[in-house]
């Protein structure tokens, strides 16, 4: 079975700007940080994966470094939208446009590469994002997350955060809601009269569809490590048992520890050490090398192409 395995490549700022703190402005960056530290350890398993890029970074003089060293090492770039903003789903159709088209222009630049594959910031979504992917050739939208603890984790996240009536309404599907635990777990396509749109959702555990990409299997690691460990093992059984090919998530702060930024703290799981992440990490990508091949959302999206899978209406 396959197992495909992406990263969302948020910056600092998109996180400082998502909690409402001051100073992301400045459009902080830890890339220089991080990318080497991610792209040593997939390069130990041999995995080649798909970074998904805000438009906005690769247009930075101080990230196109760090951004061309993941496409020169073999990883696939994706569109993570242009401001990283999780509330695209209510941006215009010109607004949505514009966003894909600075981005793609902006990856194009500075990695060479035409992204065909878009995850929305925050798994933010809608029908004008998916008809507007169509219309610009994308092979696939994997924006979806199909999990009941949406509002949980909003609610955590807005807990902790310094933000206005205005910032929090403009937030308020931040992570989804209810409802999205009803979705599909499995790859189907969008109904856009003619042609569809494959979409892959985020994988969460089958039956309960609690979440298990790599920020949750760290918050847990928080507790114990033993236990986050035995969690993420189940749920890659699970994928097995019903037949699931995962959609892995990870994140950049999975790769990061308390020593390496102070003013993330309020984010989950960034208040323990890097080596006990780096501990984790190498675990989990153990499992998944075991039990599955890992490839690149492109490469998952392709062996799609030739199956029968479910049409499903547009979101309202």
């Amino acid at each position: 079975m396959l197992a495909s395995l992406s990263l969302d490549l948020d910056n600092k700022w998109s996180y400082l700007k998502t909690h409402g703190d001051a100073g992301w402005e400045r459009l902080p960056s830890y890339f220089d940080l991080v990318v080497p530290r991610i792209l040593k350890l997939l390069d130990e398993f041999q995995f080649k994966i798909t970074f998904f890029i805000v438009g906005l970074d690769a247009d930075r003089p101080e990230n196109r470094t760090a951004i061309k060293q993941i496409a020169d090492a073999g990883h696939e770039i994706g569109n993570h939208s242009y401001h990283h903003e999780p509330w695209l789903h209510r941006y215009s159709t010109d607004q949505i446009v514009d966003e894909f088209i600075r981005t793609e222009d902006a990856l194009v630049r500075v990695t060479g590469q035409h992204p065909c594959g878009f995850r929305g910031p925050g798994f933010s979504f809608s029908a004008d994002v998916l008809r507007t992917l169509q219309a610009r050739g994308y092979q696939y939208d994997c924006s979806t997350f199909p999990t009941f603890i949406g509002p949980l984790a909003r609610a955590y996240y807005f807990f902790r955060a310094r933000l206005s009536r205005e910032e929090l309404e403009q937030r308020q599907a931040l992570f989804g809601s209810v409802a999205d635990g009803l979705r599909r777990l499995k790859p189907y396509r969008w109904d856009l009269g003619g042609d569809d749109l494959l979409e892959i959702p985020v994988t969460t555990m089958p039956i309960i569809r609690s979440p298990f990409h790599l920020s949750y299997v760290m918050f847990l690691a928080k507790r114990s490590e033993w236990l986050a460990l035995r969690y993420f093992s189940g749920s890659l059984r699970l994928c097995q048992l019903f037949r699931v090919e995962p959609s892995i998530l990870l994140h950049p702060l999975d790769f990061m520890g308390r020593e390496d930024d102070p003013d993330l703290g309020f984010f989950p799981a960034m208040d323990i050490p890097y080596a006990k992440k780096e501990r984790v990490l190498r675990r989990v990508f153990q499992m998944l090398a075991r039990r599955f091949t890992v490839v690149n959302m492109a490469r998952h999206a392709e062996t799609y192409v030739a199956r029968r899978l479910p049409i499903k209406p547009l979101p309202a």
